[in-house]
């Protein structure tokens, strides 16, 4: 089934503040409690739905990503963000009495798992590509400076780990609570261990008790060929790691298009600007032009008028999941010389005496041929 778009959901534009949106959740949410419409499927899925919407709208980060790329953005591949998104009632429950103090009697924030083994943050940077890089497809390698595991503690957070005498390793513990809605059994982090399950004794001095350092990575990227600016590719586990021996994010390379002396991009297409002289146009040429594979000769025909568009078949951009490639358009822009000598210009002025290297003098114009036509 189809996702309806977040703010559609909360009944809010795209500009709406953070004080908006948990105000538009909260709204909804306490008409579509769980609690307050019991055996209700359809209250059930609306509840899940706006505690979705504001599980992304709420955070800086994965606002930004819907904005811009909407649900695919929470989604893997080409164009997408990796790690999924799942959402299910539980967590719905959990972030409704997590944010609006219906939760932790022991202090924490409802059964926020921050405090566990927990997936690492995305990376995300841009790679500046070139036409001719873009149009073949190329392997790059990057350096990722990110979240890496500490190597003396092998991302323990240290060497003596007890477990957790307060929630016997389990991490939670139970809780009844009240609220406008009842009373509530919740289950919180465990206040002693913050979730972990564990007691570290001895902490690792080289990450602190966290499990991971600085670090620095290399990898191989193939960009298939086609690409625009824009797109961007998810390349799983290659993020930060995650705190505690967590789950790594993933790398989110963004795709940018440099700028290029010779051509203009449009979509698949290139345009390019042939220079000629008045002789060349008027008599006919072969010039050897660029392209994206190198020089190419292109025929231009006696009497080519200045701004035609010429094609060169399938020397374009490759086509980004499909087959071929796009054209080379060549715009004729016919040069003006500004410096004559003395013998140039009475070569010119010879020249002007024809005719025949001036516009016709009875051309009529496009209304009186019109004209002409209809009586």
């Amino acid at each position: 089934m189809t996702k309806r778009d977040f703010y559609e959901v909360l009944d809010l534009s795209k500009d709406a503040t953070e004080n908006d949106i948990k105000k538009a959740y909260r709204k909804l949410a306490m008409e579509f409690h769980p609690d307050r419409n019991a055996g209700s499927k359809e209250a059930e899925e609306k509840f899940k739905e706006a505690s979705e919407a504001y599980e992304v709208l709420k955070d800086p980060q994965k606002r930004q990503r819907y904005d811009q790329f909407g649900h695919s953005g929470l989604k893997g591949g080409l164009g997408g963000f990796g790690g999924g998104f799942d959402f299910d009632v539980g967590d719905a429950l959990r972030t409704f009495m997590s944010d609006f103090g219906f939760g932790d009697i022991f202090g924490g924030r409802g059964n926020n798992r921050d405090n566990r083994q927990r997936r690492g943050r995305d990376l995300q940077l841009q790679l500046r590509l070139t036409l001719e890089e873009i149009s073949s497809g190329v392997e790059k390698k990057i350096r990722l400076k990110k979240m890496i595991l500490c190597d003396v503690c092998d991302g323990r957070g240290g060497q003596s780990i007890t477990t957790c005498l307060q929630c016997q390793g389990s991490g939670e513990v139970r809780q009844v609570s009240q609220s406008i809605l009842g009373q509530f059994v919740n289950i919180a982090p465990c206040p002693r261990c913050h979730g972990g399950g564990t007691i570290l004794k001895d902490p690792c001095n080289n990450c602190g008790g966290e499990g991971r350092v600085k670090g620095e990575k290399l990898i191989t990227v193939d960009i298939p060929a086609g690409v625009s600016s824009g797109n961007y590719i998810s390349v799983r586990g290659e993020g930060n790691v995650g705190p505690n021996g967590g789950p790594s994010g993933d790398a989110i390379i963004v795709i940018d298009e440099a700028e290029h002396e010779h051509f203009e991009r449009h979509g698949d297409d290139i345009l390019y600007h042939l220079p000629l002289s008045f002789t060349q146009v008027a008599l006919g040429a072969e010039i050897e032009v660029p392209t994206l594979d190198g020089k190419s000769k292109l025929s231009i025909q006696a009497g080519t008028q200045v701004n035609k568009i010429l094609r060169m078949r399938s020397k374009g951009i490759a086509r980004l999941h499909g087959h071929g490639r796009g054209d080379q358009l060549v715009r004729i822009v016919v040069w003006t010389p500004t410096k004559l000598s003395a013998n140039d210009k009475q070569l010119l002025l010879e020249l002007a005496k024809s005719e025949h290297l001036n516009p016709p003098k009875n051309d009529r114009g496009f209304l009186s041929k019109i004209r002409e036509a209809i009586f």
